[in-house]
């Protein structure tokens, strides 16, 4: 597994069609932003 540090507004990029950007830092929840492609699913692994 690749781990990575962010802040708050910075991204990380999947590929060429994929980011992953934080928005918001709260305690221990991080919210994140994912700009994908429609044919790209993207789901939560709990729900999934």
């Amino acid at each position: 597994m690749l781990v990575l540090s962010r802040h708050r507004d910075e991204s990380i990029m999947i590929g060429d069609d994929v980011v992953i950007t934080i928005v918001d830092i709260r305690g221990d929840k991080v919210r994140l932003g994912i700009e994908a492609p429609q044919d790209i699913p993207v789901h939560r692994q709990e729900v999934y």
